[in-house]
């Protein structure tokens, strides 16, 4: 990169710590830090919420699906835009009224009021731990852009200084931070895309004719994917919608219902087919470039990995400048993402576990003190787990996939169906999210040699499970508690 990169690259870091410092002299307490102050309109919120659901991670991996598999790997955030419009329907109406009303800060708050302690306790450590994982692999996603753009600079250190950069303006900024800088952030990654990424991109690679002499027929339809697929996309995204702590905690920000449903239907639209199709587009270019040769002495191109074709793409034909704007908007992807998921976590850890144990009453400013510095502490450990990484969407699908085969079947219980019971809803939970980490770690192999099918995602069966023993458990304390009525009313 040449000097004038370097400056604007560096320029927008500074500026983006300043919005955070700015906010640091207007937070008075950890209303202000975790939600905003509650007062924020719908086109902040819907913009915050698209720039976090499709920050780094999905900007990196949609280019690595669509240099593995073309277009058709918009269905992705497909999903992504049914998950909107349902939460909007059926979960931001319940949600809302009980946020504003109970002065909610976090997701398993909504647990404590429709099951019990221990149930949103257990809620809170899935949550946080979900979350750490998805602030990690913003980071890495960070990182390996960097890595791939920067000369010299090696994955480890470029971990540190993006990690720094998020942890640091999160941690003195709080919510309103983030969902300022989300906004400018998705703004910048949009006009980089339309403007400069893709249309300097596609002159490069030598246009429409090349592109398709290039790939294979498979990589320009819409129909290159497989049925399981899909499945798997829509079972772990789709419910993140209902169980996501960063979209709680825009519920509660809003002024009100009105505004948040609105919000939640801007971001519908822009992940698809908006960013869904810009993504998996740049992704195609880089695929045609490797083949034409054009990382030649850069990469290996036959072995490279899917995920680095879309950085070293922008690296390779970007001019001096421009290289700098580009970067700079694919950081403000990953950065969008990463608060957001640091803010989670740090306001399950502070809301939902250490004050259930804490006996004292924090002032205001203690209480907005602890939530920084905790913020700061998450923020370096997921740096930590960061570097133990390699592939930015598996780890981010894995967070998913995690939180969802636990959270989610619990979630629609509270919300529609009146048997729902919280010993239920702790051992659903436990069980739920348990299934889906073992096998992932055993990569779908039960005891005593069974295996299951390899296309299917592990989070089917831990929502499974956690369907199974939801109901099971529900019916059978409803009827205890229906047999002890009939006794005491004889």
């Amino acid at each position: 990169m040449h000097i004038i990169d370097y400056l604007i690259f560096v320029v927008y870091m500074l500026a983006m710590l300043g919005v955070g410092l700015y906010f640091f002299k207007k937070n008075k307490n950890a209303e202000d830090f975790y939600v905003s102050g509650r007062n924020m309109s719908s086109w902040h919120i819907g913009l915050s919420v698209v720039a976090t659901d499709v920050g780094g991670g999905f900007s990196i991996g949609l280019g690595g699906l669509g240099f593995t598999m073309g277009i058709s790997g918009s269905w992705m955030l497909f999903t992504g835009l049914l998950g909107a419009w349902l939460s909007a329907v059926y979960l931001i109406p319940k949600v809302s009224a009980l946020g504003h009303t109970y002065k909610f800060f976090t997701f398993p708050q909504i647990f404590n009021y429709f099951y019990d302690g221990r149930v949103a306790l257990l809620a809170g450590i899935i949550s946080a731990i979900g979350y750490i994982g998805f602030t990690s692999s913003q980071v890495l996603a960070g990182a390996k852009l960097a890595s791939a753009t920067i000369e010299g600079l090696n994955i480890q250190t470029a971990l540190i200084v993006m990690g720094a950069i998020a942890v640091i303006y999160t941690a003195i900024g709080g919510l309103k931070a983030v969902i300022y800088t989300d906004t400018i952030q998705w703004l910048i990654l949009i006009c980089g895309l339309v403007f400069i990424g893709i249309p300097i991109a596609y002159t490069a690679v030598g246009g429409y004719d090349v592109i398709k002499a290039t790939l294979a027929p498979e990589y320009l339809s819409l129909t290159n994917v497989k049925w399981y697929q899909i499945l798997n996309w829509s079972i772990t995204i789709i419910p993140i919608w209902f169980v996501g702590m960063t979209l709680y905690q825009r519920i509660y920000a809003s002024k009100g219902e009105k505004e948040v449903k609105k919000a939640w239907l801007i971001a519908g639209i822009f992940e698809w087919p908006i960013m869904a199709f810009m993504g998996v587009i740049l992704g195609m270019l880089a695929k045609v470039a490797a083949i034409n040769g054009l990382f030649d002495g850069i990469t290996n191109a036959a072995s490279m990995d899917s995920e680095m074709g879309l950085p070293i793409l922008l690296a390779t034909v970007l001019p001096v400048g421009l290289m700098g704007l580009m970067l700079s908007s694919y950081f403000s992807a990953i950065l969008s993402t990463a608060d957001s998921c640091l803010m989670a976590a740090s306001g399950n850890i502070v809301t939902d576990i250490i004050a259930k144990f804490s006996k004292k009453e924090l002032s205001h400013k203690k209480e907005l003190q602890l939530s920084q510095i905790v913020t700061l502490l998450i923020g370096v450990f997921a740096i930590v787990l960061a570097s133990q990484m390699q592939n930015v969407l598996e780890l981010m699908l894995y967070s998913y996939a995690f939180m969802v085969s636990g959270l989610f079947i619990p979630v629609l219980g509270a919300l529609f169906w009146k048997k729902s019971h919280p010993i239920a809803a702790f051992w659903s939970m436990l069980f739920g999210g348990g299934t889906t980490i073992l096998l992932i770690i055993t990569k779908n192999k039960l005891p005593l040699g069974i295996k299951l099918p390899e296309h299917l995602d592990a989070n089917l069966y831990g929502m499974s499970i956690s369907l199974l023993l939801f109901v099971t458990l529900s019916i059978y304390h409803y009827n205890k508690k229906e047999r002890q009525n009939g006794i005491q009313t004889n």
